[in-house]
């Protein structure tokens, strides 16, 4: 521990006596029992510096459990060194001084028998700066800035530089700071409960960035001591290590003003948005047998160079808040406010981000506040209770998971989950959250059979306080910050999850699109010659398409647990199957929606995800697999230049269909428009390998139909028919349209036409 330089204190006096007069101890022994036995919730009582009444007298208290001597340095221009007495075998020194009308600055030392000394500032001559305003907006739920007053932060209080610690314990019989700095004794270092609040808070002198701390906490049910890590700790040791450490994340400078402002002004609804999904512990990975992981740093040249070459838009990282366990994937998440260190320091990651935006491309984070786990360091049962978590097994338990459920319905609980939100787009300068399972969020009866879960007042099995959480959320994100996305994780038919909350909705800005989801993935496992018989698991999802914001997902849930790759879950040979993908795929890109693909499904990764290697890199060496990569990139630069492809996802106006009703060839054809209908895209697919020739579809402009995308080119791997770059339209109306237009239909493929006037 770093000694502090002499600085003038936070006590002053006229030059102080240097007499010291050793006499017993001036305040109740029970007082001292309380400190020694760590149950003092008020140390600033009797620890630190006292003005004895009209006794003109100065009484210093000091706890030094490991100390064989201890001394108070007067600061002056002599720094005189006075001796402490040890009033108590466990370490509790005293020093008076006579005819002192004042209290004076010192310093406060010590040694140990091993001959260890160290000396620095007093941390109890100096308060808190926790608030009555940072406490009243703590008990009403609205102090969204909270992680910038609780935490461990480096200050600078009175001319001497340390740390301040506040934590929120409010069934502790005491609470300490632990670490290094005091060989980790529960009781060297109590904090002082603020008012009745449950806060509880110290500054500690000396301390600097870097120190590694957690919280002790000893509970009034129990009185068992607890070694909790800091709900706010801005980072944390590497597992299998728990310790919080002190970060400033005030050291990095930011590059990124252009795309912030650009965000702001810019709505992402009417926006192309193609997310690459990643899991950062296995998209690539170092060393024999791919055992390290990469760095942020490396992460962003090697990451974002991929990702905006093939043309994405955004990337989105499963949960990189610190997690214990690695096969979580980050689900179950201990340090909501650090960046894990299985990839390197915050400024690290900070870094990651700006060169994502430097490079014009969005980050999403995967956001998990449905649920913790039970680790005894982290949230569960923090101070003795659960205080984060419900406490009814009913409603405090995930069933499916064995995870802790968070207590929407509790102030204190709804502001740490907004103000972590909040820091992630603050701090992090994140452009969205993609919230998880908000399905289990919304329902009481989640994962569970009768008798497992109560209903709410009303008799129903809709969790009020969460959906309460939800949209306060989404108000709170959405006001502060406008361009940032909100995406809801939700799997069911709940109304209005991307609606505006004043029209009843949760708020967000899209929703996954799970529905369509499985059922295209089951049309798709079909074998071809079976399709005509299924032709509504393709049409059922433009019934509701426009129902919700949607955001259609091929996500890294569905390549795990035996679901097989993307690949392996179409049928046929191998020619068929990554016919089928690319089918799959650019009739994923035509359907309204924004869209999110898994890393590896973009160069058809054969097996499924394992989070503990990489993904399959070295098929790229393979002919088929190149090819799938090089449809995936025209896939995303047609998209993002083509606005009748995203101006419109949300709005049946921007979707018609001309054909569905073929389904004893399994055949569609749909077109999509503009927001100003002056582009136009007419999608044709073929479900089958057998091509349909000089097949006519009506068409409702005429003009040259430009063939701006054939899935069944010989450069993607296909066979090599198609329209021979367009065709023209005649004059015969059809399917209900003034003209029409001749196609081949190639085998098992998508085709994508542009409507221009005259060729």
């Amino acid at each position: 521990m770093s000694k502090i330089p002499k600085k003038k204190s936070s006590v002053q006096r006229k030059k102080p006596s240097t007499r010291s007069k050793p006499t017993d101890q001036i305040f109740a022994a029970e007082r001292i029992e309380k400190i020694i036995g760590f149950c003092e919730d008020k140390p600033f009582d009797i620890l630190g510096a006292h003005l004895i009444g009209n006794e003109k007298r100065v009484v210093i208290h000091a706890y030094f459990p490991r100390a064989h001597e201890a001394w108070v340095r007067i600061l002056g221009d002599d720094g005189l060194k006075q001796p402490m007495k040890k009033i108590h075998p466990g370490g509790f020194f005293q020093a008076v001084f006579e005819d002192e009308e004042s209290l004076f600055p010192y310093r406060l030392g010590f040694k140990d028998e091993a001959g260890y000394s160290f000396e620095a500032e007093d941390p109890y001559a100096s308060m808190t700066e926790i608030t009555d305003y940072d406490l009243h907006l703590m008990g009403e739920g609205t102090h969204f800035k909270s992680y910038e007053k609780f935490g461990a932060h480096v200050r600078i209080l009175n001319g001497v530089s340390g740390v301040h610690f506040a934590v929120w314990a409010p069934n502790a019989r005491s609470v300490g700071v632990v670490g290094n700095f005091n060989h980790w004794h529960p009781g060297t270092h109590p904090m002082t409960k603020v008012g009745h609040s449950g806060v509880w808070a110290l500054f500690i002198p000396g301390l600097t960035e870097g120190e590694m701390y957690k919280f002790a906490i000893k509970s009034q049910a129990d009185d068992e001591i607890r070694i909790k890590a800091d709900p706010y700790a801005f980072q944390a040791e590497l597992r299998p290590r728990t310790a919080s450490m002190v970060n400033t994340l005030d050291h990095y400078e930011w590059q990124d003003a252009k795309w912030l402002k650009r965000r702001s002004q810019t709505d992402p609804l009417t926006s192309p948005i193609s997310v690459y999904e990643v899991h950062l512990g296995s998209w690539k990975r170092l060393g024999p047998g791919g055992v390290a992981f990469l760095n942020y740093r490396d992460l962003a040249h090697q990451l974002v160079d991929y990702v905006k070459s093939m043309g994405y838009t955004h990337i989105e990282l499963l949960p990189i808040m610190e997690h214990p366990l690695d096969q979580s994937w980050g689900y179950e998440v201990l340090g909501y406010y650090a960046p894990t260190s299985r990839f390197g320091p915050p400024e690290d990651f900070m870094y990651f981000v700006d060169y994502c935006h430097q490079n014009d491309i969005g980050v999403i984070l995967d956001w998990v506040p449905s649920h913790f786990p039970k680790d005894d360091h982290g949230l569960a049962y923090f101070d003795g209770k659960q205080i984060y978590a419900y406490e009814h097994w009913k409603k405090g338990v995930h069933k499916e998971w064995d995870t802790f459920v968070f207590d929407y319905g509790r102030n204190e609980v709804r502001n740490f989950l907004i103000s972590n939100a909040l820091f992630w787009i603050e701090k992090y300068h994140v452009d969205g959250l993609r919230v998880d399972a908000v399905a289990s969020m919304l329902y009481l009866d989640y994962s569970r059979k009768e008798g497992e879960w109560e209903p709410n007042q009303y008799g129903g099995h809709e969790n009020l306080e969460a959906i309460s959480f939800l949209k306060k959320f989404n108000e709170v994100v959405h006001l502060r910050h406008p361009g940032i996305l909100t995406i809801a994780e939700e799997s069911t038919a709940w109304t209005g999850v991307s609606r505006p909350t004043h029209l009843g909705g949760l708020g967000f800005s899209l929703k996954w699109n799970m529905g369509w989801m499985h059922d295209t993935l089951e049309y798709f496992s079909k074998d071809t010659v079976h399709r005509q018989y299924h032709q509504n698991l393709l049409t059922f999802s433009l019934i509701y398409a426009f129902s919700e914001n949607f955001m259609l997902p091929l996500s890294h849930d569905e390549v795990v647990h035996g679901k097989r790759s993307l690949i392996y879950k179409m049928p046929g040979d191998d020619w068929q199957r990554f016919a089928n993908l690319r089918l799959f795929l650019g009739l994923m890109f035509g359907h309204p929606g924004k869209k999110l693909l898994f890393m590896g499904a973009d160069f058809a990764q054969t097996g499924e995800w394992d989070s503990n290697q990489a993904i399959d890199w070295h098929l790229l060496d393979y002919d088929p697999h190149q090819r799938i990569r090089m449809f995936v990139k025209d896939l995303n630069t047609l998209y993002r230049t083509q606005k009748a492809l995203y101006e419109v996802d949300f709005d049946y106006h921007g979707f018609e269909w001309i054909d569905f009703y073929d389904s004893s060839s399994s055949l569609i054809s749909f077109i999509r428009w503009s927001k100003n209908y002056d582009e136009m895209l007419l999608t044709t697919c073929n479900m089958t390998p057998v091509p349909r020739m000089n097949y006519q579809i009506g068409v409702p402009k005429a003009g040259f139909y430009e063939e701006v995308l054939n899935s069944d080119a010989k450069e993607y791997g296909g066979s090599g028919m198609g329209n021979c770059g367009g065709v023209p339209s005649q004059n015969t109306p059809w399917q209900g349209r003034p003209c029409s237009i001749s196609l081949n239909f190639p085998p098992l493929a998508v085709n994508i036409f542009r409507w221009k006037q005259s060729q």
